[in-house]
């Protein structure tokens, strides 16, 4: 991460009144011979900015019902069946719940899957956001890195002045909810959090712009006595890299972004708006479906990855919580927010570049409790995903008559991982990353293949 901060430190300060600790976060890699614009100049020899895909992660906290949304059993005893009816959709033969009218119109660019397995038992997203289980004993030093640390690690940034990875979600007090960072991959390959501490770093916090400009010149003075004597236009590119690294803290394009103000509120009012701090229930996420705004803002900037979490879908039952009145609270809420999100990337023309996924971290019971709830239910869960230039339109396997087990067609976490990576142009049978001891890890679990039928 790139900081330029207010002298905080008045011990070990240069005389422009930067603290020496400061400066170390600006200009680190000099020490290794790897400024800034070096960096920029190997990955641009590398190929790694010509093209730009994206992926939209929407972690759904706490376990959406399955059968209450995409894969409705009407024909079950009323003790697993539940109120909802399923409606037909714009694609022949899927069905989804009544509460999701707007996605049944566009049904044909979703895509779900009705049999995901291999979940955990327990409250906790790292899975979601890793594709691995947080199982004692097969994390590897440092810990298992978070998707987009990966991302970033592997792509690096596809525009200078924006980050790769964006996270949009919320801290909850329930610590398993939270994304699990970049692990072995190191801090340097977390997330720009919009909520967080990175958020001041949009701004030159104590260096002015013409300060910042000063410092600019000064650079191009040194070089100007070798560009002279240079036949190779070296120091020409050396200048283009250099303002690249300048527009990291020049641009405003982050920023602008993260800004909902520069949008056309007729766009805003189409995804919906929530509260930024109101927890609907306790330890969750706030319900904000302006962060799936935001996100379509952020890769169109750029970013490679934006993560949301969004509301709290463990619905246990209880005295004024039963499950199915939360549902007919929030399904029309996520049912507007996901199909802007969905509408829009087609109206822009980026359908086929982002790809969006939408799951929890397991499924609930067939039965209904007396609480009026439905439990966890690591069995058989879903997930929902759109974009990617996928084949969309379609339902990928099957559970069987109660919803509890999966019929037919099982898919695996790391599974729909490898899809998301070959979604980004990367190879999970050949690429790796390497923990803290130097070992090398493969991208997902037991040799993985993207998702067949999305090909």
């Amino acid at each position: 991460m790139l900081k330029i901060l207010a002298p905080a430190e008045k011990r070990s300060a240069f005389c422009d009144g930067v603290s020496r600790r400061n400066f170390i976060k600006v200009g680190g890699l000099g020490s290794i011979g790897l400024s800034l614009p070096k960096l920029l100049a190997l990955e641009n020899q590398a190929g790694i900015r010509t093209s730009q895909k994206s992926v939209i992660l929407i972690y759904l906290v706490g376990g959406p019902p399955h059968q209450d949304m995409f894969d409705l059993k009407p024909d079950a005893p009323s003790e697993i069946a539940g109120p909802h009816k399923p409606i037909g959709t714009n694609v022949d033969g899927i069905q989804i719940c009544e509460l999701f009218p707007r996605m049944a119109k566009m049904m044909d660019k979703f895509t779900v899957i009705r049999s995901l397995v291999g979940a955990q038992a327990g409250h906790d997203a790292i899975q979601c956001y890793t594709g691995f289980p947080n199982r004692v004993g097969t994390v590897p030093p440092g810990g298992w890195p978070q998707f987009g640390s990966v991302v970033g690690k592997l792509q690096g940034a596809f525009d200078p002045s924006v980050p790769p990875f964006v996270s949009m979600c919320y801290e909850c007090t329930h610590g398993p909810y939270n994304e699990p960072g970049p692990g072995m991959l190191g801090a340097a390959n977390d997330a720009f959090r919009h909520t967080g501490p990175s958020r001041g770093d949009l701004t030159l916090q104590g260096i002015t712009y013409d300060r910042l400009s000063d410092r600019a010149r000064l650079l191009k003075s040194f070089d100007n006595f070798r560009r002279d004597v240079d036949s190779s236009g070296r120091m020409d590119a050396m200048d283009t890299f250099t303002q690249q690294a300048m527009g990291v803290l020049t641009s405003s394009k982050l920023a602008d972004a993260l800004d909902l103000s520069k949008e056309d509120p007729r766009i805003v009012e189409r995804y919906g708006t929530g509260d930024t701090v109101k927890r609907i229930d306790q330890n969750g996420a706030p319900r904000v479906p302006q962060s799936f705004l935001t996100a379509r803002r952020l890769v169109e900037a750029g970013a490679r990855v934006v993560t949301v979490n969004y509301s709290k879908w463990d619905w246990h039952g209880g005295a004024g919580n039963d499950i199915f009145s939360r549902e007919r609270e929030d399904f029309p809420i996520f049912d507007k927010g996901i199909t802007a999100l969905v509408e829009d990337l087609h109206q822009r023309g980026l359908d086929k570049d982002v790809t969006v996924l939408v799951w929890g971290e397991f499924g609930r019971t067939p039965i209904i409790s007396k609480q009026v709830g439905r439990d966890h239910w690591p069995r058989v869960a879903m997930a929902l995903l759109a974009g990617g230039g996928m084949p969309n339109g379609q339902v990928i396997g099957s559970t069987d008559r109660l919803g509890g087990e999966a019929d037919s067609r099982p898919v695996t976490f790391p599974e729909v991982f490898a899809t998301l990576y070959r979604n980004l142009g990367i190879d999970v049978a050949t690429t790796t990353v390497t923990d803290t001891k130097g070992r090398p890890h493969y991208l997902v679990e037991n040799g993985a293949l993207p998702i067949r039928e999305l090909i």
